[in-house]
């Protein structure tokens, strides 16, 4: 079979047509060298490939070929959405075969009504849900996430379960900020051992850039809005981050837990 012929094939992925079957990117390859070796026809093929690159549910547009694209299916953020919105996302994702499916910013009576519908694990700290199991490590190395102090911890553990999730394993180090420096130092061995670390603070944000001098990996600064008010709700905190002077730290947003996991992931993935 000729390569324009899997050339055609593979741009029906992207282009889609009527609904079918969810596939993930190693069935499609598989596909592919079925027709490479003559084994399919491309029509045979297209059938088995041929999908909506999106789902219109009305309030929302569900993208099915996000995995295939970027390797993680989409995630759900919680904040803003209706139960029965979140109920008929999560449904959709279902039925499409999506087998870890992550819902950000979820509020408890939210997660208490998806709850009669799904088995989901809720997370009240991290106001996280997940619907279906958590997959087993297949990153390279170690997450390590660590916090200035114990009130960073919720966006600790959103970056944590976010992980998790993506398939990393994760070492927590809460409340070791440069306040009681010696406590970070009592983990030096972690720190040298990780793939990558997410640091966590609010008030100044020096733990990253501490930690940043530490460590021979890339460091995520996570700013919180954690601290009195010329914190300015992390402003001070995302400011002090992007000013740092260690080499190899970059920086997320303000309070965004899910970035910076979504981030080492793909780090912890290369």
């Amino acid at each position: 079979m000729g390569s324009s012929h899997i050339l055609i094939v593979f741009w029906s992925i992207w282009l889609g047509g009527k609904r079918g079957a969810n596939l993930k990117k190693d069935e499609i390859l598989n596909i592919l060298n079925q027709v490479k070796n003559n084994l399919v026809s491309p029509e045979e093929a297209l059938l088995k490939i041929r999908q909506e690159p999106f789902e219109d549910l009305g309030y929302a547009k569900l993208d099915h070929h996000r995995e295939l694209r970027q390797g993680v299916a989409e995630v759900i953020y919680g904040a803003g959405k209706t139960n029965e919105q979140i109920q008929g996302i999560v449904s959709a994702m279902l039925a499409k075969k999506q087998n870890t499916i992550l819902i950000t910013r979820l509020a408890s009576g939210s997660a208490s009504y998806l709850s009669k519908y799904f088995n989901i694990k809720y997370n009240e700290l991290a106001r996280i849900g997940i619907v279906g199991e958590i997959p087993a490590p297949d990153g390279a190395g170690k997450i390590v996430i660590a916090t200035g102090g114990t009130s960073d911890m919720p966006v600790a553990e959103e970056a944590a379960l976010t992980a998790e999730a993506l398939g990393n394993t994760v070492v927590r180090l809460y409340d070791v900020g440069v306040a009681g420096l010696h406590r970070l130092l009592s983990h030096i061995e972690d720190i040298m051992e990780a793939r990558v670390i997410i640091a966590a603070a609010g008030m100044e944000g020096a733990l990253a850039s501490v930690i940043g001098g530490l460590a021979d990996c890339p460091v995520i600064g996570v700013p919180t809005s954690v601290g009195y008010g010329a914190s300015f709700n992390g402003l001070s905190s995302l400011l002090s981050m992007l000013n740092s002077c260690a080499s190899g730290v970059c920086v997320v947003n303000i309070d965004n837990g899910f970035g910076a996991g979504y981030l080492a992931s793909m780090i912890n993935h290369i």
